[in-house]
């Protein structure tokens, strides 16, 4: 569970009135979310309206907010824009924080709801848009450029030494230490297939597009009226196409792995020619990366 920052409640609601002109009468946290660095609250005005708050730490230029605003002006529906302040900022700076307001949509994620087909059939159509899209280069400047790096599998790999030594005392980490033991030529050959095909891909020559980076079903909000949006767009990237589309049938969190599924994305995303060696790496790439970061 994600704990908040510690800014007070009534300091937020003091900057919201300030600076957005809402009347906020209730702020709740919710420990939602795998950013460490953000604290996201619903925020509830005198009318009844509800807005999602974001908190995250520290002052910086917002590149997920820059690229959303980007997916508003060209058409793209499936995303939320953030509310401007009364100054015509996307941002509000609050101490040591940056504060950002989205409306609250009301609903459920991919992880807790099966999107329906037609409902494929609107991602499929959205991610291609996203694909397609030309980045002015003011935004491109700003953005990461897949370099196939081998952060993860390094981070990874210098804990190998922890799983197979001594016993840990806690008896929390001792029951990961062993369950890790157990696994462990698995997660050694997850690591080294991750390594080859990073090494084949550094030389290949491939077309790079604006990708979300993250676009599991947890970053899939399915509203009340069955519309959906992208969200978190924290983590933009230019890269190979597949570094979106390896969450297609990836199977992340169990769930998003069925052959149907599949078929109605490709329905709205179109015909498409997929590199299988990139997207295996993409896949094995995220299996490492999320080892290491929850062991």
């Amino acid at each position: 569970m994600l704990e908040k920052h510690a800014l007070s409640n009534q300091t937020i609601i003091k900057c919201l009135n300030i600076n957005y002109g809402l009347a906020v009468t209730t702020l709740t946290f919710l420990p939602i979310g795998a950013d460490t660095n953000a604290s996201i609250y619903k925020a509830k005005t005198f009318d009844q309206t509800s807005y999602f708050i974001k908190l995250k730490l520290g002052h910086h230029h917002d590149i997920g907010v820059e690229i959303v605003e980007l997916l508003q002006r060209a058409g793209i529906q499936q995303i939320i824009p953030p509310i401007k302040t009364i100054h015509g900022k996307s941002t509000q700076s609050i101490d040591d924080f940056t504060l950002i307001v989205f409306p609250f949509i009301e609903g459920q994620d991919g992880f807790s709801r099966n999107l329906k087909d037609d409902q494929w059939i609107k991602l499929g159509k959205a991610l291609k848009q996203v694909h397609e899209l030309e980045v002015p280069s003011s935004i491109l400047n700003s953005l990461r450029r897949e370099a196939y790096s081998p952060k993860w599998r390094d981070i990874l790999r210098s804990i190998y030494p922890c799983i197979e030594g001594d016993p840990i005392a806690d008896e929390t980490g001792l029951k990961l230490q062993k369950f890790m033991k157990q696994t462990m030529p698995d997660i050694r050959r997850l690591v080294d297939r991750a390594e080859q095909l990073g090494k084949k891909l550094q030389n290949l020559s491939t077309k790079f597009v604006l990708c979300h980076s993250d676009i599991h079903g947890g970053n899939v909000l399915i509203h009340e009226n069955s519309e959906i949006y992208i969200v978190d767009w924290d983590e933009p990237i230019m890269a190979p196409k597949e570094r979106d589309l390896m969450f297609i049938g990836g199977g992340v969190a169990n769930v998003w792995n069925k052959p149907l599924e599949e078929i109605f994305f490709y329905k709205g995303y179109g015909e498409t020619k997929i590199n299988s060696t990139i997207l295996s790496y993409y896949r094995h790439e995220r299996i490492v990366e999320d080892i290491a970061i929850y062991s």
